[in-house]
């Protein structure tokens, strides 16, 4: 581990459980609206910012339903949900935050959502101030797959992108860490790869408590544009 100038982590779904809450809200609006089985529309998703999801959901549900009145029901859900309770955090971060920490190296929090709104999230779980800087979807013009975050991340941590290994939980999370060129691991939440997409050459694991133990000595992953085919 000590070969990474930084640690770059997903919010949602990587350190918070909350791609579920997101999840059980859209599903339970897409029951009110008569839209049964859509957990594949969901997980198209996962991963991307707010507008991308809106564009998604609206390509695939606009002609069926009340698109607006649609949204508006899941967002009033959602927050419904969300304010019941502190979201809690996902196994393995409380163990080790702390362990990567002691290496002296800057982490920090690389999202689809809103910086403020990850910002928050964060200090509420009391993991805020393990993090450097906090990278938001609304921070780039190209949300997840594209790299741009990741890079913007690498650029504000004045390190280079090829030396930062990236913790995901999504595909659209990891394809962008990759196309950063990053070492990237997958800890899956909401969905497994399969193993076309396991091919991509990253890391995956099955929670976090298992990052500290894997032998990263390996060459660092190259941006997708540059793999050959097959």
């Amino acid at each position: 581990m000590e070969s990474f100038a930084a640690f770059l982590f997903d919010m949602d779904g990587l350190l918070i459980d909350s791609e579920r809450l997101a999840l059980e809200s859209f599903l339970e609006s897409c029951t009110a609206f008569g839209l049964p089985e859509q957990h594949a529309l969901f997980r198209r998703c996962i991963g991307v910012n707010a507008p991308a999801t809106r564009c998604i959901l609206h390509a695939a549900l606009a002609h069926r339903i009340d698109f607006d009145a649609f949204m508006s029901d899941w967002n009033t859900r959602h927050h419904r949900i969300q304010g019941a309770g502190p979201i809690p955090l996902k196994p393995g971060v409380t163990e080790l935050l702390p362990r990567l920490q002691q290496l002296e190296r800057p982490m920090a929090v690389v999202t689809s959502s809103v910086t403020a709104v990850a910002q928050k999230r964060l200090q509420s779980v009391g993991i805020l101030d393990y993090f450097r800087l906090v990278v938001g979807g609304d921070q780039v013009e190209h949300g997840k797959p594209a790299p741009d975050s990741y890079l913007r991340a690498a650029t504000l941590l004045a390190v280079p992108a090829s030396a930062c290994l990236a913790l995901e939980d999504s595909e659209n999370g990891v394809r962008a860490a990759l196309g950063a060129g990053m070492t990237v691991v997958q800890i899956p939440d909401l969905v497994e790869p399969d193993q076309e997409f396991r091919r991509l050459g990253h890391v995956v694991l099955p929670c976090l408590t298992k990052v500290m133990q894997h032998d990263f000595d390996f060459a660092v992953s190259v941006p997708l544009s540059h793999r050959s085919g097959g």
